[in-house]
């Protein structure tokens, strides 16, 4: 039977309520929001020169010993020469796994700016590598038609212990509501990046975000600010759908940055059926990748998201410029769940959990949506009129309606891996559909 409205997965009790009111005074133009809505999936990208070390990006600097920042705000940029570093190969490798927008952190918490600035010595500019990363890879993302998106945090460690005081996220002087150099010094960055770039679509503040996005909207009023100014629930899925705009953020692993040791990452599995549950709620999924200091992305990142890229090659059009159903999901079988997105009066059904086999025809049943005279049914990616080397079958989809709910028929015949098995989520396409509201 149906499963509640709402029911998730991923119960975080309490997440939903936390952002309701802030999505309610949100500043963005609401045309540009509903563009955000659609694009579904974005690439994050957490790099600075502490890639170096393979530790967590920034906050090593909290509680850290003075001769530990001395070092690291005057050696660690000395060495930070990323010689494998090609942003093409970045832009191409997130334009096949399906991003649609990229979010770069041109200045994290530590105040080292991976960008060209006026405002500070403690920049990309002044280690051996010298040029302009930001640049870089604003040009590569846009020429392969990826939207650009900048994180900035308005904490700035760098600064912070110029003016003596502790490196903190905690305290008035960490504000810049209260501490006005610091506030200046952040317009000034936010500035550069909103007119030296060219358009950006979208602007992450991590950290206090007034003054700031109210400049962003007037320097750049279809910059869409996300965090600072939409839900952006970090690790965790909300149990229910929010009121307006959302993006979940998630690493691949368990630390943002580049972590050579101790890593252990979420397979391709997952990270499909998180963007799966994250657009059946209508959201975005924002999908990290920490390079290394040479500027290679690690192995084990690339791979997981070429399996991605092999789910939405097939699957994309249940994903992009889709919205949710009332009914989010149905639990179909103890093994399996139907997740729900639409397009118009078409209903992708993804169907998750255990993998389906190839070459046996399933049924489901499914008690939320109905068919109408016009259906018709298919698994995404194939056609339905060949099943290979079995010219004897017919593995065509078909559909029955009756008063319990719509039965579908359907047969997994694409080949995907050379060995048949293929376990992610399939997706029937159901047209012109009709659902309660």
């Amino acid at each position: 039977m149906p499963v509640k409205k709402g029911a998730s997965l991923t119960e975080t009790p309490g997440v939903a309520g936390k952002y309701t009111e802030s999505a309610r005074q949100s500043g963005n133009d609401p045309a540009r929001a509903r563009w955000f809505s659609s694009l579904g999936l974005g690439l994050f990208i957490h790099w600075s020169l502490d890639a170096q070390l393979g530790s967590v990006i920034s906050h090593s600097m909290v509680g850290a010993s003075a001769d530990y920042l001395n070092r690291f705000i005057h050696d660690l940029p000395k060495t930070f020469k990323p010689t494998r570093f090609d942003p093409d190969e970045w832009a191409r490798l997130a334009k096949l796994a399906g991003m649609r927008y990229v979010v770069f952190t041109t200045k994290h918490h530590s105040g080292f700016c991976m960008f060209a600035t006026e405002t500070s010595p403690f920049n990309i500019t002044q280690t051996p590598y010298s040029k302009d990363i930001t640049k870089e890879i604003v040009e590569a993302f846009r020429r392969w038609n990826i939207a650009i998106g900048f994180y900035f945090s308005p904490d700035d460690f760098w600064l912070l212990h110029k003016q003596g005081h502790a490196v903190s996220r905690d305290g008035e002087k960490v504000n810049p509501l209260h501490n006005p150099e610091l506030m200046a010094h952040n317009k000034a960055q936010v500035t550069e990046l909103l007119t030296n770039y060219g358009p950006i679509d979208v602007m992450f503040f991590d950290g206090e975000a007034e003054g700031l996005k109210q400049l962003t909207w007037e320097l750049s009023s279809q910059t869409v600010v996300t965090r600072g100014d939409m839900a952006t629930p970090e690790q965790t899925i909300p149990d229910t759908p929010l009121p307006a705009p959302w993006e979940a953020c998630f690493t691949l692993g368990t630390q943002w940055a580049y972590k050579p040791t101790h890593e252990s990452y979420k397979s391709g599995i997952q990270l499909i059926n998180m963007l799966i549950e994250t657009r059946a709620k209508g959201g975005n999924l924002l999908m990290n990748v920490g390079p290394k200091p040479n500027g290679e992305l690690p192995v084990e990142q690339t791979d997981r998201l070429q399996e991605l890229a092999l789910w939405l090659f097939v699957n994309r059009e249940a994903v992009y410029d889709t919205v949710p159903l009332p009914t989010i999901r149905e639990r179909l079988t103890l093994d399996h769940d139907a997740w729900f997105t639409a397009k118009g009066d078409t209903v992708y059904a993804i169907i998750t959990g255990k993998p389906w086999p190839r070459a046996e025809r399933k049924v489901i049943t499914l008690r939320t949506i109905r068919a109408t005279e016009k259906t018709e049914v298919e698994l995404l990616g194939q056609s339905g009129e060949v099943l290979e080397y079995r010219p004897e079958v017919n593995p065509k989809g078909s559909w029955t309606q009756d008063d319990y709910g719509l039965h579908i028929s359907v047969m997994r015949a694409q080949r995907l891996h050379n060995d048949y098995k293929w376990p992610n989520p399939v997706v029937i396409l159901i047209s012109h559909a009709v659902w309660d509201t």
